[in-house]
């Protein structure tokens, strides 16, 4: 690729960076109405990066908040009060981070959407505990971010780093690679995530490590370096956008044939896609988080596409904003309001079973004193492969994250022609058949590797293991 050709794509790549975070910000103007309700507002706070390095995902999250408030307050509200928000920007700068809080409080947000990078999140707990104000980050998925301390107070969906680096490792030895190079950015937010999850993926060898600014206009001299240490795979983390398709489309180029794995920022910024060279996105990987067999999905696709028009995309973001909303919703309702902080920390921590937008078609979200990570088990995630139009195409044939069903108050785990899960064995289960070949165990009495036992027979979802030893 010459210079004038990198830098007339890095131009458009800025200018369409622009476009998404002005976009973003004109969605942030449209501010909720009452809609048919008719009581005193509820206020709540969102902090918003719609400017800064998260702004590429906060904006499409922050554009669902908003519609889903505007869905719920025309539907009545929430105790018959309309939802009123008001917001702020931290722009995923952590020293920002205290005084934007402040301020929403300060407006009389009862309850924060924290809608940032995970830096800038993780700086947010101490006030939010100083504030006494229970969060939700939507879109978070680093781990420590709802670990102690000060995380009384704060609560995420989706499933972390942790579940990240179990399904990465399944992918990787469903596909036989041992070795893997990594190239990410050098945000705040990426730096938190990487140290999370690389020090993770123990089941694999890291050959090399390149890390490039976020707004970086030439890739080519850290994927060379990548492709002299030989690696079996390629990991990208970042943000996404503008570097992530410079990156995507410098390995297309330079390391064509090498298999490409991916956070979810790609998969879920489709104003990106169309920015890829012709082909340069096909057979990317990334963890994904939608799976359009779940029947909430879909209709949340529907209402998308009404209000955005049919060729809208639905993403990762705009799920777990829309549930972020309903669990909030849900937890108002249970609490009888909104005056009582404590109650309502505690209603939230009452939510058991709220079936989930995102992720497969059982999945669901559950929180408790002790667990202020939602996720019910792996089955939030799926591995999503991009085809030759550089859209994503499907599930990855290769390896897809297993998924539990509660049985008789064990988790009974699946997995079609996967192994067993690292994480998860137990003794063996007994299974009515089904078309299609799975392996299935439970999580029982048996709690060694070597104590395991592994069961296959004909069987498949929706048909559930019902008897066991």
């Amino acid at each position: 690729m010459g210079v004038s050709t990198t830098s007339r794509i890095v131009s458009c790549l800025a200018l369409a960076a622009l476009t998404v975070a002005g976009c973003g910000n004109k969605a942030g103007d449209e501010k909720p109405s009452n809609g048919t309700a008719s009581g005193a507002p509820i206020i709540i706070g969102l902090d918003e990066d719609s400017t800064g390095s998260g702004a590429s995902y906060s904006t499409i999250a922050g554009k669902t908040i908003r519609l889903a408030i505007q869905d719920v307050n025309d539907k009545g509200g929430v105790l018959g009060r309309p939802l009123q928000l008001v917001v702020e920007n931290d722009e995923s700068d952590p020293t920002k981070v205290p005084a934007v809080l402040q301020k929403l409080a300060s407006q009389g947000a009862k309850a924060l959407f924290l809608q940032s990078g995970s830096a800038a999140i993780l700086q947010a707990k101490s006030t939010l505990t100083q504030l006494g104000l229970p969060a939700i980050a939507p879109t978070g998925v680093t781990a420590t971010l709802v670990q102690p301390p000060d995380n009384e107070l704060i609560y995420m969906l989706a499933n972390t780093t942790t579940d990240w680096a179990q399904v990465y490792c399944g992918a990787f030895k469903a596909a036989n690679i041992t070795k893997i190079g990594v190239l990410t950015d050098d945000t705040t937010t990426i730096a938190a995530l990487d140290k999370a999850l690389l020090p993770s993926l123990s089941c694999v060898q890291i050959v090399a490590t390149e890390k490039g600014a976020a707004n970086a206009s030439d890739l080519s001299a850290q994927v060379a370096r990548l492709k002299n240490a030989n690696p079996d795979a390629i990991l990208v983390t970042s943000v996404g956008g503008a570097f992530e398709v410079l990156a995507q489309n410098t390995l297309g180029s330079q390391m064509k044939g090498t298999k490409r794995f991916s956070l979810a920022s790609i998969g879920n910024q489709p104003s990106s896609w169309k920015l890829a060279a012709p082909g340069a996105l096909e057979g990317l990987i990334f963890m994904g988080s939608i799976n359009t067999a779940n029947p909430r999905t879909q209709e949340l696709v529907k209402l998308l596409q009404t209000k955005y028009g049919k060729d809208y995309d639905i993403t990762a973001y705009d799920a777990q904003a829309w549930d972020s909303v309903h669990v909030l919703k849900q937890a108002i309702e249970k609490a009888g309001g909104v005056d009582d902080s404590k109650k309502l920390n505690e209603a939230i921590q009452s939510i058991k079973g709220y079936p989930a937008t995102f992720g497969q078609a059982n999945f669901t979200l559950s929180f408790g004193a002790d667990k202020h990570l939602g996720a019910d088990g792996p089955c939030g995630l799926s591995l999503i492969e991009f085809g030759a139009d550089n859209k994503p195409k499907g599930p990855w044939a290769t390896f897809q994250p297993p998924c539990a069903k509660q049985v008789g108050g064990k988790q009974v785990w699946a997995s079609c022609n996967s192994g067993c899960p690292p994480w998860r064995w137990g003794v063996s289960s007994a299974c009515s058949r089904w078309p299609t070949t799975w392996s299935w165990w439970v999580r029982g009495s048996s709690t060694s590797r070597s104590g395991r036992t592994r069961w296959s027979a004909a069987c498949a979802p929706p048909t559930w293991c019902s008897t066991r030893r």
